[in-house]
């Protein structure tokens, strides 16, 4: 098992309570176990907002639950399950020491509002910090075999950022990245809890992942008719800011390191519904202009011979980049309030924050290893550029010559190489391969996105597949 001293420093980092990163930790690792085992791996779909965590962004607000859709309902038997978690448990102690107690698993079958089976189950665990007296710290799983899927699913990479990470990574199989939008869209309008409002707007917001607006209604629809009922309106989620406002700090002020105000995903949502209801898309602010030779700079690991202080500041901006608060950098022996916008690679090998600052009121650039600290503040912000923070590119980047500092150079891009759907860097030129599930014929494009256009086949003849399933990426 890792050191307890990588958990702590990692939520020192993030900005969170140790036990929050230590349940990550443990997640990955039942994936990792569910998804090696023969019964489990082709036929449960995971989903739900840790999906959205380990599969789809690294920056994002952590979860706790693990969501599945089996495609084989008889998979919904207690023996079955505690037989093959007991499996799973052996498998994840000797790959990970992660102990999951088999007699204290739970799994509650019971009949769902559609007269199914459906399963509650939890596991416990004790990790590098879980406390060795009382209670041991739970994870729930939530099991349903009767859910419509729209879409193909996809093999997906999993964000496992630890230093015991499988030489080979982990994968999971997942909803399809649009239908997991329109299944966040359906939970906003059936039960409207404050994480489902978080979601929807933060996926609508990632203009480079946005799928087209009426592949996701799609899916609405078909979600939606299949639980009975309508597709929602703005109106019908209008009436429920009381209650969201109520819930927004007990829902999610635990799983983020700051939390964003209510209002400023509240706002987003007429100009999310008139994007959903006729593709009028919002306008896409251009990047900031790129200096000669300069490269934008995805990856989160980046190992660069900085102080900690700047390591653990990066992790404290792109989270706040990607909630749209305005960050607090000390640097060079004062503060300044900016918002950060992009991280790129310069001809002669620096690395330089891109942002606009507040208190001068016009862009400027700082050299990251001159960063001291940043701290996320409580003011929100629209973005005048694009933001390019968000590390959705590959899981590493090649280093480039740098001019001596005096300080002995790390190598860069290292640490765990598992690889990750997202949209290609300027950097990198990463391509990603979609295959058909109806005709077989390949597609490589620049971004992550799975959906397809009406084609023909290998032997000319129409296919109308509109969603394909990722399965490689290449650098």
């Amino acid at each position: 098992m890792i050191d307890k001293r990588e958990i702590i420093d990692t939520a020192s980092k993030l900005g969170l309570n140790p036990h929050v990163v230590e349940k990550d930790f443990v997640l990955g690792w039942i994936l990792a176990g569910i998804y090696q085992h023969h019964a489990l791996a082709d036929s449960w779909v995971f989903k739900g907002g840790t999906c959205l965590k380990k599969c789809f962004f690294e920056t994002y607000r952590f979860s706790e639950d693990l969501d599945f859709t089996l495609t084989e309902p008889e998979h919904l038997d207690s023996d079955f399950l505690v037989a093959t978690f007991r499996e799973i448990s052996e498998w994840v102690y000797e790959q990970s020491g992660i102990e999951l107690p088999t007699d204290q698993h739970a799994f509650d079958i019971y009949e769902n509002p559609r007269g199914h089976r459906s399963c509650q189950g939890k596991l416990r665990y004790q990790g590098p910090v879980s406390p060795r007296t009382g209670g041991l710290p739970r994870i729930k799983l939530d099991l349903t075999a009767d859910e419509v899927l729209v879409l193909a699913p996809a093999k997906s990479p999993v964000y496992h950022p630890y230093s015991d990470a499988p030489s080979a990574g982990i994968s999971a199989l997942t909803y399809a990245y649009e239908e997991t939008f329109g299944e966040k869209v359906r939970a906003l309008a059936e039960r409207t809890r404050p994480r489902d409002l978080y979601d929807v707007i933060n996926l609508f917001r990632n203009a480079e992942s946005r799928p087209s607006a009426s592949a996701v209604l799609d899916v609405l629809t078909q979600k939606c008719a299949f639980k009975g009922i309508s597709v929602p309106k703005l109106e019908d989620i209008y009436e429920h800011r009381d209650a969201l406002e109520g819930g927004w700090a007990n829902m999610l002020a635990h799983q983020l390191p700051s939390l964003p105000p209510l209002d400023t995903f509240w706002d987003e949502l007429p100009a999310f519904f008139a994007w959903i209801e006729g593709g009028a898309a919002p306008s896409i602010p251009a990047a900031y202009q790129h200096a000669t030779g300069e490269s934008v700079i995805r990856d989160r690991r980046l190992q660069l011979s900085i102080s900690s202080s700047a390591d653990s500041a990066l992790e404290i901006i792109r989270f706040a980049a990607f909630n749209r608060l305005c960050v607090a950098l000390d640097y060079q022996n004062s503060t300044r309030t900016i918002e950060p916008y992009s991280l790129r690679r310069t001809q002669d090998g620096n690395i330089l924050l891109h942002a606009y600052n507040l208190d001068a009121g016009e862009h400027r650039s700082y050299q990251v290893d001159r960063i001291q600290g940043a701290h996320v503040t409580d003011r929100t912000f629209v973005p005048r550029y694009a933001i390019e923070l968000n590390p959705v590119g590959p899981a590493s980047i090649p280093p480039s010559p740098r001019r001596s500092t005096g300080v002995p150079r790390k190598s860069l891009g290292s640490g765990s190489t598992s690889g990750r759907r997202g949209s290609a860097s300027q950097s990198t030129g990463t391509k990603y391969v979609v295959e058909c599930p109806y005709c077989g014929r390949h597609f490589t494009r620049a971004t992550r996105s799975t959906t397809i256009k009406p084609h023909k086949d290998r032997a000319g003849n129409p296919c109308s597949g509109r969603s394909g399933t990722w399965i490689d990426t290449k650098y």
